[in-house]
């Protein structure tokens, strides 16, 4: 590419001025798309400004509380400013401490797991889900976070770890509780960021086969989602080696 066909290295710099302006802070890959993909870039920060600063279904508190349980589960330390957002959305260090608990049990679920479908038959009392939820909810501290808060986390924690087992068991527990189902949508998508759409894609894959098979019962709008067609992607059926 001939030296005329780069951008003007001060409409550059005022790109790339204006974003650390806006932000506070500048990350390696906001450079690389301002000087080479600033579509990328405006699109990029679209996307960012649309899943992780509208305002939606969740509160800022509930927001920030499923945003430390995702960056414990991707471990995502450079995700600081969302400690800084959760203690001004009025949490505290102690139920900082006691979320962490929550995922650090969440994190285990493997144990639960493998003796479900390994050994469940040697140890009938061992339900699979039955017995991490009832260890899980034993817990709970209500006075620290709210049941729903806290199986909203857990349910985006399993979705970034992509643990379909898990997430299966807080996706259960919240229709029981109550079903906040626009407040489930906003707690997995906000996976999108640190771990990707594939994963948000496979949830959400684990949310509609429980209501398909009835586990849990969907609201009337859900239901229309629930009851779509072939949602397992493009049919390649048709193609020949």
């Amino acid at each position: 590419m001939s030296d005329e066909a780069h951008p003007d290295i001060q409409a550059l710099k005022d790109r790339i001025g204006k974003l650390h302006q806006a932000r506070g802070y500048l990350l390696p890959h906001h450079g690389a798309m301002a000087v080479a993909a600033p579509d990328l870039q405006e699109a990029y920060l679209a996307m960012y400004r649309a899943l992780t600063l509208t305002d939606r279904h969740l509160s800022p508190f509930e927001r920030e509380a499923v945003w430390i349980a995702i960056l414990i589960a991707a471990r995502e330390a450079i995700g600081t400013h969302h400690v800084e957002l959760f203690l001004e959305a009025g949490g505290s260090e102690v139920q900082m401490r006691y979320l962490t608990k929550l995922c650090a049990f969440g994190l285990g679920v493997g144990s639960y797991e493998f003796m479900d479908t390994a050994w469940s038959e040697m140890f009938p009392s061992l339900k699979g889900i039955v017995a991490y939820r009832e260890d899980f909810e034993a817990l709970l501290n209500d006075g620290l976070l709210a049941a729903d808060v806290v199986h909203l986390a857990l349910a985006a924690l399993h979705a970034a770890s992509g643990n379909k087992w898990g997430l299966r068991a807080h996706i259960r527990a919240l229709y029981e509780l109550q079903p906040r189902e626009d407040a489930l949508v906003e707690a997995l998508s906000l996976i999108m960021w640190p771990v990707g759409v594939n994963h948000f894609l496979d949830a959400c894959g684990v949310w509609v086969e429980m209501m398909k098979s009835g586990e849990v019962t969907p609201s009337e709008r859900f239901r229309v989602w629930a009851d779509l067609p072939r949602q397992d992607g493009h049919d390649a059926s048709h193609l020949k080696a």
